[in-house]
């Protein structure tokens, strides 16, 4: 057989993940929810755990419109009016005219003149990052970028690639005063909120450094942030990164599949830019989009974000990720302070997180580990994630387990 010679090659790397505690099968089949009773935020069912109901602690859905019902009935609706799929690519015969609606209000949304969608925000970042780098370009990127845009680097062909350590500032000043007078063109790519940490980009110290040295690389300097986990939930208005810290990137890219609780990615930029990526971008031009209704959805949902009810959501979230942070503090554990929903607890060790995972969920908590090598060794923790759907009895429940 022709796999007879590979397969024990998987086999083995397989083992070694299940080894090291890395491998992520056995996925849990969620099969119902229950919805809020006593006090309690709804809880979870899972596929051969029958008679048992989980608090759900590590959901991206930090609104909990995936499950309002405004946001079910934009999609029931499309789905009926358009059907199940967008039937071709967008330059075919696949654009419907939510797809249309739901850039436009994006771009609005960030105050850009256009956006485009993608069928995940993992397609945006790699359709659009290697579109802007050409062999004369310098590319920088924070230690702890997604591995979206570790990816999407990989894939492009710059002059160079250079790291900063973690929201090391001083690092990036120095990287590109190095490179000054070497390259035509930079890229400053960042995520707006780190998704293993809950902190965010300081936009407005990274865009005061590069603007000392924009006038000084032929084709500028670029900044492009991934601001996936900070839209809808960082800042005044749900707007991101950039408005919890006043300040603008040049391309923003983000998903509607976390805080607006749907599916799909996105990216906003000046239109020329915008143009250019409808021409460019492979996972664009190559790929179906999001489904006419999924797209409705999300245009939904973001009409939610943007609104009184949002508001209310927003606060709603935040208090409750405030309270989570306080009583880990007072119980000795550590974590990060930040305002974001992500809600770390430091542990330090692979098998130690291992174990209170384990413990967690025969108490009937779910909560993920993150372990080496997502994570540097040493650095390994569990993620909570507070959502809109998660009451202050839910916290203490949670932390009285801990």
């Amino acid at each position: 057989m022709a796999l007879d010679k590979l397969k024990p090659i998987l086999e083995a790397t397989l083992e070694e993940s299940a080894r090291t505690g890395i491998r992520k099968r056995h996925e849990r089949i969620i099969t119902g929810r229950q919805p809020p009773a006593n006090g309690y935020g709804p809880r979870y069912l899972l596929d051969g755990y029958e008679g048992r109901a989980f608090l759900r602690m590590n959901s991206n859905s930090y609104l909990g419109l995936h499950v309002h019902p405004r946001v079910i009935d934009a999609e029931e609706r499309a789905a009926r009016h358009f059907g199940a799929g967008p039937g071709a690519v967008r330059f075919i015969s696949g654009t419907h005219q939510p797809h249309i609606e739901l850039e436009q209000r994006l771009a609005d949304f960030h105050g850009r003149e256009a956006a485009m969608i993608f069928s995940a925000a993992y397609a945006a970042v790699m359709g659009v990052l290697p579109q802007l780098i050409t062999s004369e370009t310098l590319v920088v990127s924070d230690a702890l970028n997604h591995n979206s845009i570790i990816n999407a680097l990989r894939i492009a062909q710059p002059y160079v690639r250079r790291i900063y350590g973690h929201l090391d500032i001083r690092e990036l000043d120095g990287i590109l005063e190095q490179f000054t007078g070497e390259v035509k063109r930079v890229l400053v790519v960042t995520d707006g909120v780190f998704s293993m940490r809950g902190d965010f980009a300081p936009l407005d110290e990274i865009r005061e450094v590069c603007n000392r040295y924009q006038t000084l690389f032929e084709e500028g300097l670029i900044i492009a942030v991934d601001d996936s986990h900070g839209v809808g939930t960082l800042g005044a208005l749900g707007r991101g990164t950039e408005e919890r810290t006043a300040a603008r990137a040049d391309i923003v890219i983000a998903t509607m599949g976390k805080a607006l609780g749907v599916n799909g990615g996105y990216v906003a930029a000046d239109k020329t830019v915008i143009d250019y990526l409808r021409e460019t971008a492979p996972f664009y031009i190559y790929s179906n989009p999001m489904t006419p209704s999924e797209t409705a959805a999300a245009l939904e949902a973001l009409n939610i974000l943007d609104s009184d009810e949002g508001m209310g959501l927003l606060e709603r979230v935040r208090r409750h990720a405030a309270i989570l942070r306080k009583g880990l503090f007072e119980r000795g554990f550590e974590t990060i302070g930040s305002e974001h929903p992500i809600v770390p607890l430091l542990i330090g060790d692979s098998d130690r997180t291992r174990k209170l995972v384990k413990n967690l969920f025969i108490n009937q908590i779910l909560a993920t580990g993150i372990g080496y090598p997502v994570v540097p060794k040493g650095e390994e923790e569990i993620r909570f994630q507070v959502t809109a759907e998660h009451t202050e009895k839910d916290i203490g429940f949670l932390l009285d387990h801990l």
